[in-house]
C-alpha cells in the first residue's frame, strides 16, 4: 500500500503534465474502442448467421433473379430440409437517411426457417393472413416508434409507386446476434402487383434460402444444387449463409483494413507521447534515484519505480478511456441508426482496450527505466547544486 500512494504521489507530482497526458490516454484508447467496435459491427451480419442454412442466387450476380418453379426442384435435392426465398426491395422511408433492408418473403417458409425471431403467435398468425402485413425487429420499431396496427409507407426504388405496410408483427431476436433491423412482408404481394403494373412474369426470386439437417454436408449439398441448374438459363451458386454475407463484408474489405491500421497507429502515437512523458520525468528526478543508489537502493527499485508510475498513468487513463467509450459507442449507435444492426463494445473490445494501455504504460517507461537504472551516483547527485 505504501508504493502506490507512493506511485501515484510521484504521477501527480507535475498535476499540468499528467493531467494532459491522462487526457491524450483517455481519447486514444477511446478512439481505440470504437474504432474496434465498428469492425466488429461490420461483421455482426456473419456471426449471426446459421450453419444449417445456404443461400442459392444466380452465379452471375444477385441483381440477376431466379425463376420460381426452382423451389420445388430444390425441395428434392438429398440432404435439403426446406426451402425459401426473399427479394430484395430498396425502399425509402420518408426520406433517403432512413436506410433499413426490406425483404419480400414467403412468410411461412420463411419464418420456419428463421427460428430466431421470436414473434407473438397472434402476430404471426395476423402477419400470415395479411397480404399487406409486414413485420419488422424491434430495433427498427423502436428507432422509428411503430406499433403494431401502424401504416408503414415506403417509396419504391427498385420498384416505383408507394407501398403502404400495415405493421402486424415485431419480432424480438433470440440474442444480441440476431438481426432486428429489418422489414419483412409478403413476396406474393409484390409479385401480384408488379404483374399488374409491369404486365409482365414476375414469378422470378432474388434468392433462395435453404436449409438443411447436415452443416457438414454444406459442400456437398451446395455442389448438388449447383450441378442440378447446371447449363440453365439461369445456373446457381450456392454457398453457406455465413460466406454469403463475407462477400458482402468483403466489398469493404479495403476501407476495414484501413479502420484497423488507423486503431493501432492511435495507440502507437499515445506510445510516443506517453514516452516523452516518462523521459522528462526521468530527468527532473535524475538526482532523486542517484540518492536512492546512495542509501543502498539496488537500480532495480529504481526500474520499479518508473515502471509503476507509468503503468498507474497509462491504467487511469485507459479505465477512464474505457469508461468513456461506453456511453459514445451508444451515442454513435443511435446516430447511424440502422446501418449497423448491431453495435456495442464488447468484452473482447474492453480487454484490447486495458491492454493497450498496459503494453504503453511498459513500453513508455522501458528506455526511462533502462537509462536511469545505469546512471552514477556521482552524476546524479551533482543535480543537486
Amino acid at each position: 500500500m505504501f508504493i502506490f500512494k507512493l506511485l501515484l504521489k510521484n504521477a501527480f507530482r507535475h498535476k499540468l503534465r499528467t493531467l494532459l497526458t491522462m487526457v491524450g490516454l483517455v481519447v486514444a484508447i477511446c478512439a481505440f474502442g470504437l474504432l474496434r467496435t465498428i469492425v466488429d459491427a461490420w461483421y455482426a451480419g456473419v456471426e449471426g448467421t446459421s450453419s444449417t442454412r445456404l443461400i442459392t442466387r444466380n452465379s452471375i450476380s444477385l441483381t440477376f433473379p431466379l425463376p420460381l418453379n426452382y423451389a420445388d426442384r430444390l425441395r428434392n435435392v438429398e440432404g435439403v430440409s426446406g426451402v425459401s426465398w426473399s427479394n430484395w426491395f430498396g425502399g425509402i422511408y420518408i426520406t433517403e437517411r432512413n436506410f433499413f433492408p426490406q425483404f419480400a418473403v414467403e412468410p411461412a417458409s420463411y419464418l420456419a426457417l428463421y427460428p430466431e425471431y421470436v414473434l407473438k403467435d397472434d402476430e404471426k398468425k395476423a402477419f400470415l393472413l395479411d397480404r399487406q402485413g409486414a413485420i419488422v425487429g424491434r430495433k427498427l420499431a423502436t428507432q422509428y416508434g411503430w406499433k403494431v396496427g401502424d401504416q408503414i409507407p415506403i417509396r419504391g426504388t427498385i420498384y416505383p409507386g408507394t407501398w403502404t405496410f400495415t405493421l402486424r408483427g415485431i419480432w424480438d431476436g433470440v440474442d444480441a446476434k440476431t438481426d432486428e433491423s429489418q422489414l419483412l412482408f409478403h413476396w406474393q404481394y409484390l409479385a401480384e402487383t408488379v404483374r399488374k403494373l409491369r404486365r409482365s412474369n414476375a414469378d422470378y426470386v432474388g434468392v433462395y434460402v435453404v436449409s438443411i439437417n447436415e452443416p457438414d454436408n454444406a459442400p456437398l449439398i451446395s455442389e448438388r444444387i449447383d450441378a442440378l441448374f447446371k447449363n440453365s438459363l439461369a445456373e446457381t451458386l450456392t454457398e453457406t449463409e455465413k460466406a454469403f454475407q463475407l462477400g458482402f463484408v468483403s466489398m469493404s474489405e479495403a476501407i476495414l483494413v484501413a479502420v484497423n491500421a488507423v486503431s493501432y497507429v492511435i495507440v502507437i502515437i499515445i506510445m510516443a507521447v506517453m514516452a516523452n512523458t516518462m523521459m522528462m520525468t526521468a530527468r527532473e528526478r535524475l538526482a532523486e534515484y542517484a540518492t536512492l543508489k546512495a542509501l543502498g537502493f539496488s537500480p532495480g527499485f529504481v526500474v520499479k519505480l518508473l515502471f509503476g508510475e507509468s503503468l498507474v498513468i497509462a491504467l487511469l487513463g485507459g479505465g477512464i478511456g474505457l469508461l468513456v467509450t461506453l456511453p459514445i459507442a451508444s451515442g454513435f449507435a443511435k446516430a447511424v441508426g440502422t446501418l449497423f444492426p448491431q453495435f456495442h463494445v464488447s468484452e473482447t473490445t474492453m480487454i484490447l482496450q486495458m491492454l493497450a494501455s498496459l503494453i504503453v504504460g511498459v513500453v513508455a517507461a522501458a528506455w526511462p527505466a533502462w537509462k536511469m537504472s545505469r546512471i552514477s551516483i556521482v552524476n546524479g547527485l551533482r543535480q543537486i547544486a
